[in-house]
């Protein structure tokens, strides 16, 4: 199939990736967009994994207000070099997640960092729900497995929808930046403030 430079065009905008790289990935999957854009993905994983050990000390922190005053994020991302953490995209990068933080409420960056509790809470009440609809003990826990996984995708950061583009995940969003610098860069943590909301020890 004939991959034309609009072609190209549209899935850089979509990735960020290079142009050859753009351009290999529409080869590779004859055309078809969507699998243009999965295949830049998971490249952007392994070359993700590969930065993964690199010392990460620089960076930035931003602040969002929203509401009248009524929700605050603070959000610090980090990243090998000075001269990455001072671009126009990676400033861009910072400022919209903490954006996202204030609209998407997650509680944790990633699964692992949940409180064990909160996701045994969860695990018994989706298995109370399923006993409770007269379902196979057999498939009780492919449901559970299945609605655990959607609670992720709702609290943790990582997993979230993008609010921008929620055709992308955060995670999707974080590679893209990864690609763009050649480095290793993390979401070291955030706080999330609400007027007359305790914050979570």
């Amino acid at each position: 199939m004939q991959i034309t430079p609009d072609m190209v065009k549209q899935l850089r905008e979509k990735t960020n990736a290079g142009i050859m790289d753009c351009k290999a990935a529409l080869q590779e999957s004859k055309g078809d967009m969507q699998k243009a854009v999965d295949h830049l993905r998971q490249k952007g994983l392994v070359v993700a994994q590969k930065r993964a050990g690199r010392t990460i000390a620089e960076g930035q922190i931003q602040s969002y207000i929203h509401a009248g005053g009524k929700i605050g994020v603070l959000v610090e991302v980090n990243c090998e070099t000075d001269f990455s953490a001072k671009s126009a995209p990676f400033g861009e990068f910072v400022k919209n997640l903490a954006m996202h933080i204030a609209a998407s409420s997650p509680l944790a960056i990633r699964r692992e960092d949940l409180k064990p509790e909160a996701v045994e809470r969860e695990r018994q009440i989706y298995r109370a729900q399923a006993l409770d609809s007269g379902k196979p003990e057999k498939i009780v826990e492919k449901i559970i497995e299945g609605k655990l996984n959607k609670f992720y995708a709702e609290v943790c950061l990582l997993e979230q929808a993008y609010v921008r583009d929620t055709d992308i995940t955060i995670e999707d969003l974080l590679n893209q930046l990864r690609m763009q610098t050649g480095e290793n860069v993390q979401i070291r943590r955030f706080v999330r403030f609400q007027l007359g909301e305790e914050l979570e020890g």
